[in-house]
């Protein structure tokens, strides 16, 4: 038995079995039942018959079209699902230590990573690119088995305690936090973002552990005292026994899949909307689940996955865009035409090392290459007959690009003689935020995509480990752009929304509606949560919490005052 003190930022104790993130790959590794071992076994056999599969078919397009002598590089990749150390050693992994296949994977990737790191040859050491793109393409296979987080965890015998280096929105967004009985990590203060996230989910937490995630090991019994910081590891007997009466405590938090139905509003009566992010059709059965009024974000480049841009027929689209549109009428469904760069194109990956995602991506790319963009148009008009639908067009800069786009989908309409739709653009980059008065103009919505807008605004790529500390959301800068594309969209009379890790944030729910926000889109499984929040927001609480997050001069000062704000309600509803 381990006992370690951090920092208390949410009160309460909380007992339950240690489920452990893994970053900055986002893959958690938790203990899985005797009867479920051949079951993991098998799922990573699967994801390595549909990789060889892609693979396969990859290489075969290749071979056919101008990039031929590009062809052999997956070779090398097929053989690579071959090798014992990679996939045989992750199945060994999920038999030895009966951990789930996700975790075994990525110890034998890490694994085989650094024997690549440690060869003198160059040419040995650079296929650990080779052995990457396989390792990633295992993980994306065996994450769309049809079992997500939350499914899992309900396999796990009793309640859960998160341990992680961080938690981000979007990881609290996949957790069902009636079995999640608190988390534990190993960076923050009392004034970080994760302690603000804490309160509101007012689950049990301690922060600022260190080394915590990489010392605890899966399974392992967890006793976690939010109020004085104690974080007892391999807990047993009479302290275990007295650690859970003291978390046998009446139950504030509901369901994450009990979320409620219908309209959703404020505590003063203002309408709130939250859409929901999808990447497939297998996505779909969620929406429902969820309570989410439609979809705000189907990004249609995950119809890619597996195949070149070549195999994304008119067809092929159509069918898939068509599938969508049935599933969720008569709700409205956005979809976003492909946000790709120039890698993605027949030839491009002799490009890959040499050229980023701030050259030819998104529209850019459409218009540079408008019979791609002009293929995706034509089936998604001809998906549009069989429900509500709404395009959107990504990475835009400005009217000229946006002008452009709406003329070739003007073209497309005429010759398949069929009505248009309404057409927006997603606010990216700070171009396209500072001239949102102008694009509101010409389109019928915007959508202001958070993630990327921060990362141009504050040059971050969020990818380096470098500087990705300094990706801050609340950021002054990146507060004013919100608010900016708010009043533009609000005097041009146009729909706005916002989707990223900030509106499925429940931290920061408050401050985005006092900015002028009501309609938000996120991934499914964190809408139960974000209703729940919204429900107990005032709108005239939020505007006077925006207007005063406004005056402060660093991202620091707005998490401080965000966290004082939010322990102040907390201690008032305790009094009420």
């Amino acid at each position: 038995m381990e006992r370690l003190t951090g920092i208390g930022v949410s009160p309460g104790v909380a007992v339950g079995r240690a489920v452990v993130l893994a970053q900055p790959a986002e893959v958690f590794r938790f203990p899985v039942p005797p009867e479920r071992v051949e079951r993991e076994v098998g799922a990573i056999d699967q994801a390595r018959e549909q990789s060889r599969r892609q693979l396969a078919d990859i290489r075969a397009r290749l071979a056919e079209g101008p990039a031929r002598d590009l062809a052999p590089l997956f070779d090398a990749q097929l053989l690579m699902l071959e090798d014992p150390l990679l996939v045989g050693r992750a199945q060994q992994i999920v038999r030895d230590e009966r951990v789930n296949a996700a975790w075994a994977l990525h110890r034998s990737y890490e694994e085989l990573r650094r024997l690549f790191g440690s060869m003198e040859d160059p040419y040995l050491r650079e296929r650990e690119t080779d052995v990457a793109d396989v390792a990633g393409r295992l993980r994306m296979n065996l994450q769309h088995r049809g079992a997500d987080l939350r499914e899992l965890l309900k396999e796990l015998d009793g309640p859960s305690i998160l341990i992680a280096d961080e938690l981000t929105a979007s990881l609290a967004a996949q957790l069902d936090w009636t079995r999640v009985q608190g988390f534990a990590v190993d960076a923050g203060s009392r004034t970080y973002h994760t302690a603000i996230l804490a309160r509101s989910l007012n689950v049990p937490a301690v922060v600022g552990l260190h080394d915590l995630s990489a010392r605890v090991p899966a399974g392992s019994a967890i006793i976690l005292d939010g109020t004085t910081g104690e974080v007892i590891i391999g807990a047993e007997g009479p302290e275990l026994e007295m650690a859970q009466r003291r978390a046998e405590r009446p139950r504030r938090r509901s369901s994450v899949a009990s979320s409620s139905r219908g309209p959703l509003l404020t505590a003063d009566g203002v309408a709130v909307r939250l859409d929901a992010n999808i990447e497939l059709v297998e996505d779909l059965p969620f929406l429902h689940e969820s309570g989410a009024e439609g979809v705000g974000l189907y990004r249609s480049e995950f119809l890619l996955s597996g195949r070149s841009l070549e195999g994304a027929t008119e067809e092929l689209q159509y069918s898939a865009y068509r599938s969508v549109l049935e599933h969720v009428k008569p709700q409205r469904v956005t979809i976003r035409t492909f946000d790709l760069d120039e890698r993605h194109l027949p030839g491009g990956l002799a490009a890959r090392r040499n050229r980023g995602r701030v050259g030819l991506r998104g529209l850019r790319l459409g218009l540079a290459h408008p019979e791609v963009l002009r293929t995706q148009l034509r089936a998604l008009m001809r998906a549009s007959v069989h429900g509500s639908l709404r395009i959107m067009f990504p990475f835009v800069t400005g009217v000229d690009e946006a002008r452009r786009a709406r003329a070739l989908l003007g073209s497309v309409c005429q010759d398949l003689d069929l009505a248009p739709v309404p057409v927006g653009v997603m606010i990216e980059v700070p171009a396209a935020a500072l001239a949102a008065d102008l694009l509101a103009q010409e389109m019928d919505f915007l959508t202001i995509g958070t993630n990327d807008l921060i990362q141009y605004t504050l040059a971050v790529d969020r990818t380096d480990d470098r500087v990705s500390d300094l990706y801050e959301p609340l950021h002054p800068a990146v507060l004013r752009l919100v608010r900016l594309v708010s009043r533009a969209a609000r005097r041009s009379g146009v729909p706005v929304s916002l989707c990223g890790e900030m509106a499925s944030d429940p931290a920061m729910l408050g401050l985005l509606l006092g900015l002028g926000l009501t309609e938000f889109s996120m991934t499914p499984t964190a809408i139960p949560l974000v209703r729940r929040v919204v429900a107990g927001l005032r709108a005239d609480d939020a505007r006077r919490l925006a207007r005063h997050a406004l005056s402060l001069a660093t991202a620091a000062e707005v998490e401080q005052f965000l966290f004082d704000a939010l322990a102040a309600s907390v201690e008032d509803a305790g009094r009420r």
